[in-house]
């Protein structure tokens, strides 16, 4: 089954198309293809707003990627319930979220609210990231006795033995900071860390600040006149990558990353 097409299928609360709706969702929260869809629910001003969305996406979007709202969003409206196709209100949308355009509110809902998954949608997604976050420590922390890397099995048996929870949509590199707090417990671990300087403009520190920051340790933190934010974060030298891809997503590539020294 393909994904619903945007810009043609117009949902209504009239019997026939709710009853269409019901069928078309039990197949779109399951999987579609290649695709897992789910819904993202936000509750605010005492009432309850929902969307369709692909989860994998929902989830890069709010890992702060940069990705394009359309191929995110699954349904062509906001609804209360989506499973009884209860379409939310233009008044309603624009009191609580300041518009009525879909892809806005979905965009809100999307960042701040709750994804809904089947059991099997968060089994796979937190396999998934438990793969990630094991291969991210085998690659780049040795085991400080004898400076060789500890096995991927050794690492994922600890990880059981420490009862890390493993979060299906917070990012690896957040994810990997507290599973080596939490391994060092039952698992001596030595990671090679990285300082680096960030620049962020002004007009992206507000939506920056709380995503980089969570990424390793701020050693520094200042602002400049004109507002731009300067920092020295401290992190794993295997996150530096994807800490210039996320600070570009989040600048949209007008933010800086130099790597001021590296340590063993």
């Amino acid at each position: 089954m393909g994904a619903l097409n945007w810009d043609a299928l117009n949902i209504t609360e009239s019997p026939p198309l709710l009853k269409h709706l019901t069928k078309a969702l039990a197949l779109l929260t399951g999987m579609s293809g290649k695709k897992r869809l789910g819904v993202a629910r936000l509750s605010r001003g005492g009432k309850r707003f929902e969307v369709v969305v692909d989860v994998e996406k929902a989830w890069l979007l709010r890992s702060g990627k940069e990705v394009e709202l359309r191929e995110v969003v699954e349904s062509p409206h906001v609804y209360y319930d989506v499973r009884r196709g209860l379409k939310a209100s233009p008044e309603d949308l624009r009191k609580v979220f300041g518009t009525d355009d879909v892809l806005k509110v979905a965009e809100v809902i999307i960042r701040h609210g709750e994804l809904q998954l089947t059991a099997e949608q968060r089994r796979e997604l937190v396999e998934m990231k438990k793969r990630q976050i094991i291969d991210f420590i085998a690659r780049n922390a040795v085991d400080p006795r004898t400076g060789l890397p500890h096995p991927p099995k050794r690492i994922e048996l600890a990880l059981e033995e420490a009862r890390f929870p493993i979060d299906p949509f917070k990012p690896v590199e957040v994810q990997v900071q507290e599973a080596i707090k939490a391994l060092s417990r039952v698992l001596p671990l030595k990671l090679a860390k990285a300082l680096v300087g960030i620049k962020i403009p002004p007009r992206y520190v507000g939506r920056a600040y709380g995503v980089i920051a969570k990424m390793g340790k701020l050693v520094r933190s200042d602002y400049q006149s004109d507002g731009t934010w300067i920092a020295e974060l401290e992190v794993p030298a295997g996150v530096v990558e994807s800490l210039i891809q996320r600070v570009n997503a989040l600048t949209r590539g007008e933010g800086e990353v130099r790597v001021l020294r590296t340590t063993s």
